[in-house]
């Protein structure tokens, strides 16, 4: 009698501790694709520490410096075609002085 029940405690326990580990498993947090970015090629520099080679630097300050110097061309190529152009009511404020 006596080993009859010691042998279902072990088997009652033993699922139970394997279904607990296998519920842990579950529950633990891989890292998947969260490895830290591309570590087949060269490696990656800050922009102002190699500013000529935009190959080297890192995608996101690529992107950023990219998109601040179209910016800066549209905006500088606007201001030079529209700056020739004087607003109309100086020219007869002046005019009008003499």
């Amino acid at each position: 009698m006596a080993a009859r029940q010691a042998a279902n405690i072990a088997r009652l326990s033993t699922p139970k501790s394997a279904a607990t580990s296998a519920r842990a498993s579950i529950l633990v947090q891989r890292r998947g694709l969260a490895g830290g970015g591309d570590h087949h090629g060269p490696p990656k520099v800050n922009v102002w520490d190699d500013p000529m080679s935009p190959s080297k630097w890192k995608e996101e300050q690529f992107v950023i410096v990219s998109l601040t110097g179209w910016g800066l061309l549209i905006y500088g190529g606007y201001k030079i075609f529209s700056g020739g152009k004087k607003d109309k009511n100086e020219e007869k404020v002046g005019e009008g002085a003499h």
